[in-house]
This record gives structure tokens, C-alpha cells and sequence, in this order.
């Protein structure tokens, strides 16, 4: 039965995928016919994780649930009782709230967990980026699931849109709306370059590296030498600006964290960020020379630019290449090696295959399309 208005819930887990939401919930803000309502856990409200909570607070949207679910440390048990945590708060949320549709975003073990715990209440869930694949991740397994879960989806490409119908064996309510980090950077108001300095102390006149090393958490044991690799070969460009945005909460991330922590002590080239916010973020990549790291950024966001990217390793395995990315294992002499490229070498034009910066709207009309009595 068609509505005359629809209750639409949004789970976020971290300061990274309410980065991307960012312009959708904007937009629903303006829907008549939408009333959002954010749920927030996982890392939000974790002081070590940088609070990320205030910036969703900055957008006036009702909150609706707010839970620190982030694990104790980065051992799989801890990985483990977070999602158990994640589970049992969402509970009351799915009592208490009568929702028509609930969006999740990603891959993430908490956003998983959140998603399962619906399950049983019959909850529909809008799955956003799905039929992307991580081979160096348990994100992986949780992204697919998120999608055998979900009623709709909303895919950021038409190669992915393939993989969910491939998955899931239907395309009912498979859409190729596009990445909403499009939307981003298509309607960005980029900080300036004396802005950034003002606020980070970071000097974008200078050439710079921009950094992000998660773990891969399948093989987790691994990422200490992995992260050892990296700053091993960072020490030989202290003529270059270091930006580096600290890892996720995934098994092993303190460690690559201490390894981080180590390596920028006394080393003025060298910046350590912890929560920079989206707007912030994509300004640091627009100036900056290059990406290097093992983030999914690298892939949407840095082919929108473009910008060289450096992907690490095999944790974003299985995602499209466009002709910015260079792959490299982690190893020092290959590092290297696409270092000095990327720094000499003129980036290679990117077809905008993520879309054109309407998948916000194209989400919208794609819930209003099945909800709404028009």
C-alpha cells in the first residue's frame, strides 16, 4: 500500500560513510514527503575515533539513537563483542520505531551487525554500495551480506549493478544511482588552501602525500610489517609534506596506528590527522600530489579529480580500476618505485564512470517511486 509519507532510517556507523551520506541527508532534509531519522553508533561517539558525532549534529536531522559501540582494542574478540554491542542497542530502535525503509551504507562489521539485528523484525533495509568487492578485507563478506539483507539497492555503478543482480539472483529494485561522493564533490565548496592552514596547520603550497593505511583484516597478523614498509619508505621524502589520516577501527588497527604515532614523532614534514570531516578531506586530496594507502577514497573520490593513487595491498582488491591507480604490494622498493612515478609522471584522464553527481536525487526518487502514493 502506497503512503502519503515515508519514515526513513539511517544508519552510520563512522565518520567515514556519514561523510559520504552527507549530501543525501541534505537533500531529504528539503523531501516534504521523506522524514529521515539517523541512528548513530559503531565509532561516532568515541572520543579516541574524534567524535565524529558533532558533525552530524551540525545537520538538522533528527537523531534518534546514539550508541558507543566501538571495540575496547583491535583484537578479534573485541572486533566480535562490538558487533554483539551493536546488536543488542539496535534492538529498541527497531521496537520502538515503525520504519518504511532503512538505509545502510557499505561494508563495515557494525553496519553488518545493525542490518542482521533488523532481520528478524522485518525490517527493509536500502543497501548503498553494494556489489563491490574487497579481497583483503572481511568487509568482503559483510558488504554481500548487507545485500542478501536489503530490499533495494543502490549501486554506484552499472559494473556493480551487475554484481548485485549476479549476487542477490533478482534486479528488483536494483539501481545504478551513482556514488553519492560524487554528489560531494560536484556541489563542494572546497576549503582553501589558507583555511587549511588555518585550521590544521597543514601548508598545501607545499607538495604533498596524502596517507591512509587501514589494516587488512584478512591476514591481519600481517599489517605490522605492512605498516612498517610504508613509513620505511616515507623516511627517504622528508623533502615532501606527509598528511596522515589515522586507521579505522578494524582487527589491528592500534598497531598501525603506534607505528604512525612512532614514525611522526619529531618529523616536522609529517601530520597526523584523526578526523579531518569530508569537506576537509576532499580539499587536503584536491591539493594534494598524490593518494597513498589501501582506502576505498582512492577510488571514487581520487578518480572524480583525478589524482594518482597508490593502492596498497590487497584490501581494496576487486573493486573497478580506473587508470589512476597503480597497485603495489606492500614492499619498500616498490613503494618507491611508484612514488617517484606518480610524482613525475602527468595523471591519465578518468572516465566518470561513478556517475554525475545526482545520486541523491536519483535515491530519492527511487524510495518516493516505491513508497509514495503519487
Amino acid at each position: 500500500m502506497k503512503k502519503e509519507f515515508i519514515n526513513l532510517g539511517i544508519l552510520t556507523s563512522s565518520r567515514a560513510d556519514f561523510g559520504i551520506y552527507e549530501p543525501l541527508i541534505r537533500a531529504l532534509c528539503n523531501e516534504t514527503s521523506i522524514k529521515p531519522y539517523v541512528i548513530a553508533f559503531g565509532t561516532h561517539l568515541a572520543e579516541r575515533y574524534g567524535n565524529s558525532i558533532q558533525h552530524i549534529k551540525k545537520i538538522d536531522v533528527p537523531i534518534i539513537g546514539q550508541f558507543d559501540t566501538a571495540p575496547v582494542d583491535d583484537t578479534p574478540a573485541a572486533i566480535t563483542k562490538s558487533m554483539i554491542k551493536t546488536m543488542q542497542s539496535m534492538i529498541p530502535v527497531w521496537e520502538k520505531h515503525n520504519f518504511d525503509l532503512v538505509l545502510a551504507l557499505g561494508d563495515r562489521y557494525e553496519m553488518f551487525a545493525a542490518v542482521a539485528s533488523g532481520l528478524p523484525f522485518n525490517i527493509k533495509f536500502g543497501h548503498i554500495h553494494g556489489g563491490e568487492t574487497t579481497t583483503g578485507a572481511i568487509d568482503n563478506a559483510m558488504r554481500h551480506s548487507i545485500s542478501h539483507m536489503s530490499y533495494m539497492h543502490f549501486t554506484s555503478s552499472e559494473f556493480y549493478k551487475e554484481r548485485v543482480i549476479e549476487l542477490t539472483g533478482n534486479s528488483r529494485h536494483v539501481y545504478n544511482t551513482g556514488a553519492l561522493s560524487v554528489d560531494n564533490l560536484a556541489s563542494m565548496n572546497f576549503i582553501s588552501r589558507e583555511d587549511i592552514w588555518q585550521t590544521f596547520r597543514i601548508d598545501l603550497e607545499q607538495s604533498t602525500i596524502l596517507i591512509t593505511i587501514h589494516p587488512e583484516t584478512i591476514g591481519y597478523e600481517k599489517n605490522e610489517a605492512y605498516a612498517s614498509e610504508v613509513v620505511a619508505v616515507l623516511k627517504d621524502f622528508n623533502n615532501i609534506q606527509q598528511v596522515i589520516t589515522m586507521p579505522n577501527a578494524d582487527t589491528s588497527g592500534l598497531i598501525i596506528r603506534n607505528i604512525l604515532i612512532k614514525y611522526a614523532e619529531g618529523r616536522p614534514n609529517v601530520r597526523l590527522i584523526e578526523n579531518f570531516g569530508s569537506n576537509a578531506y576532499l580539499s587536503v586530496m584536491k591539493y594534494s600530489s598524490l593518494i597513498l594507502g589501501n582506502s576505498s577514497s582512492g577510488f571514487i573520490e581520487a578518480a572524480w579529480f583525478p589524482k594518482w593513487v597508490i593502492n596498497l595491498g590487497n584490501r581494496q582488491g576487486g573493486r573497478f580500476r580506473t587508470p589512476n591507480i597503480i597497485d603495489v604490494p606492500f614492499n619498500r622498493d616498490q613503494i618507491r618505485e611508484a612514488i617517484t612515478k606518480a610524482l613525475e609522471s602527468p595523471v591519465p584522464n578518468v572516465e566518470p564512470v561513478y556517475g554525475d553527481g545526482s545520486a541523491s536525487q536519483k535515491i530519492i526518487k527511487h524510495i518516493l517511486d516505491e513508497f509514495i502514493d503519487h
